[in-house]
């Protein structure tokens, strides 16, 4: 993929200043059109030749209107970005829809330049790759316009570009010692960046490789595949929309619900006792927890009046306030309908040492976002490889991931609705709302089943929690909480 212009297609000075004013006007009505659309355009920047890159960068922003331009560069992780997954740094940075966004560096560079100086492995850099995939094919599908360069530069003129600047040649002060070190590490680099290309080069997100030798000929080429990206020119490649895999979906093999035992009761003074002992014990796990620095995430589902609310103020209740943080999930605000549908949960990530708890989750797009009609069959379906995708980078972090989905049937459920309804400190608990969604159980029920044959992993197994009995499911919640965070440590041991 590595490949040079033909020196005969390179344009002259003269062609260049012709052409330059008509693309810079086409550049800057384009970035208009991307505002009403409702997509974003995020341009990714790599590559051998660096200073072709933060040229082309500069060049972008002299040529286009800046205000509408996110650019973001990325070195070595902060403290704050290596306490999360490492694609956090990138899903925060994604751009808004309507807006342009530069990546300078990134996934890309990231992924290639740890392998080459042996910060990871061959099977590390292939599973790297894995999620590089991932994460362009959910980007692409969920409206971001992806556009991706990597520039190069032959190592004669690699070495020639140094060798003038060590005599104090024009543009000496642009050397850095990265160059030196680009240079030292190139013979490694080429075939590294080469496998990565090939490998991430795909329908949807392909990879454009721009010779940085001739700057006049790369700069015209570098707007004209903008300008792709911004489909002023038709050449924009249209999102799969059967998703990441584009296998059919299957059938959950039999109903997860029906199997779980709904008549499994607590006496109160067993309660009391065993509510004490595993909220214990989850403050022991959380404390050594917070001195490992080992985040986790706890994820509540279930049914409407299921006791999700009154199970995670017993969880919290074991736990010093700053050790956790409870996140309602709602429906989206203008911001988050903005990103792509997985940017709102990715950003919420903790620091490490903390626990996170969302009261409902990125589950909504295959649950409610299904049977309500808020997400089309083309994005629920794709949700769940996302979703997969989404926790096992959780996890290869050392970050468990803790799922319960609370269930009740239908009579304990109206029960709890009328109870509410004529108390008057839990009015706010019930609407008309919920009473109309109890006509869709059947529906929600065949979705929830389907969710755990498809998300339910070894790794991030659902826990089904028996919840017509409150006191059984908080006791059973707690002491799946402790147990889970007690093997996390063991397997960070190991």
């Amino acid at each position: 993929m590595l490949r040079l212009y033909d020196p005969s297609s390179r344009i002259s000075k003269a062609e260049y200043e012709k052409l330059v004013p008509g693309l810079r006007v086409g550049l800057v009505n384009g970035q208009f059109d991307l505002r009403d659309s409702g997509e974003s355009l995020l341009l990714l920047i790599a590559g051998d030749d660096r200073l072709a890159c933060e040229e082309s960068i500069d060049r972008i922003h002299e040529w286009m209107d800046a205000r509408y331009i996110r650019t973001e560069v990325y070195g070595p992780r902060t403290d704050e970005e290596a306490q999360r997954p490492r694609f956090w740094r990138y899903w925060r940075g994604l751009p808004a829809a309507g807006l342009m966004g530069i990546h300078f560096g990134a996934w890309a560079l990231a992924a290639v330049a740890d392998r080459v100086y042996d910060r990871i492995d061959d099977a590390r850099f292939e599973w790297r790759i894995e999620c590089v995939r991932a994460f362009e094919r959910c980007l692409v599908d969920n409206g971001t316009r992806l556009l991706k360069l990597w520039f190069h530069l032959p190592k004669p003129l690699h070495e020639k570009r140094l060798a003038k600047a060590s005599k104090g040649g024009g543009g000496s002060w642009q050397i850095t010692d990265r160059d030196w070190k680009i240079l030292d590490a190139y013979d490694t680099t080429v075939p590294v960046a080469t496998k990565f290309l090939e490998a991430t080069h795909t329908d949807a997100c392909p990879w454009t490789v721009i010779d940085g030798s001739h700057r006049r000929t790369r700069d015209i080429e570098v707007v004209r595949r903008i300008l792709g990206g911004l489909a002023l020119d038709g050449t924009r490649i249209e999102p799969v929309t059967t998703g990441p895999t584009g296998a059919p979906t299957p059938e959950p093999p039999r109903s997860s619900l029906a199997s779980v035992d709904l008549t499994k009761r607590l006496e109160y003074d067993v309660y009391r006792k065993q509510l004490e002992k595993q909220q214990r014990r989850v403050r022991k796990q959380v404390d050594r927890a917070v001195e490992r620095e080992m985040s986790s995430v706890i994820v509540f589902e279930g049914m409407d009046a299921a006791g999700k609310g009154g199970a995670i103020r017993r969880l919290t209740r074991a736990l010093s306030a700053r050790d956790y943080r409870v996140v309602p999930i709602s429906a989206p605000t203008d911001e988050e309908k903005a990103h792509p549908y997985l940017w709102r949960f990715w950003r919420q990530l903790p620091r490490a040492g903390r626990m996170l708890v969302f009261d409902r989750s990125w589950y909504g797009r295959v649950l409610v976002e299904r049977i309500e009609g808020y997400a089309t069959e083309a994005e629920w379906r794709r949700a769940y490889d996302e979703i997969n995708d989404f926790e096992s980078q959780i996890l290869d972090h050392g970050i468990p991931v803790v799922k319960f989905w609370l269930h009740i049937d239908r009579d304990e459920q109206l029960r709890r609705f009328d109870e509410r309804a004529s108390t008057p400190y839990k009015k706010y608990k019930i609407t008309d709302e919920d009473y109309r969604n109890r006509a869709r159980w059947d529906d929600y029920a065949a979705a929830v089943d389907e969710m755990v044959a498809r998300t339910g992993t070894d790794t991030a197994p659902w826990h089904l929690v028996p919840a017509n009995d409150k006191r059984h499911a908080r006791v059973q919640i707690l002491e799946t909480v402790a147990d889970a965070l007690r093997d996390a440590m063991k397997d960070r041991r190991s």
